[in-house]
């Protein structure tokens, strides 16, 4: 039987009908980050590479969210610190952080964040909206959520965290 793609309302997302109309949730895959203990995943078909540590040179007269330029096998990418951009309190010394390299617009940007999880695939039928009680920060960059077994985890909007300046 061929399978026809439906959207509903709730947000875009597709579901598979098969010819008896029983619905088949489509499964997306998240790489998973960690910004100040709060869990979220980025589609990773936006993430381009994963990296630890980096030397990063400060970019005179940058919007503060812009932590500088780092060099990525010869390519200039602009360094965004995230948790800047979300108004959050800089991250400990003693905590090293991670850089994930999005590509948004053509351009490549690291995303630097606390820390860097596993790969998730997650039924598009356990997504939701944001919960009314999601801090302001959060939720302004945050698409949606998935509750797994102990915590929530945000779908991270890459969109909207270039939204600064």
């Amino acid at each position: 039987m061929s399978a026809d793609i439906v959207r509903y309302a709730g947000g875009g997302n597709a579901l598979a009908r098969t010819g008896d109309d029983e619905v088949v949730g489509a499964q997306r895959q998240f790489v998973t980050v960690v910004i100040e203990r709060q869990t979220f995943g980025i589609p990773v078909l936006v993430v381009q590479d994963i990296l630890g540590p980096q030397k990063i040179t400060r970019v005179p007269l940058a919007p503060a969210e812009v932590a500088g330029a780092l060099n990525l096998r010869g390519r200039i990418v602009t360094a965004i610190n995230v948790r800047r951009r979300l108004g959050l309190a800089p991250r400990p010394a003693e905590m090293k952080g991670m850089n994930v390299v999005v590509e948004h617009d053509g351009e490549l940007y690291s995303l630097m964040v606390d820390g860097v999880g596993e790969v998730l695939s997650l039924d598009d039928a356990r997504f939701e909206r944001n919960p009314a009680n999601l801090a302001q920060h959060w939720r302004d960059v945050s698409l949606g959520v998935y509750r797994l077994n102990d915590k929530l985890l945000l779908v991270l909007d890459v969109e909207r965290l270039f939204e600064f300046g």
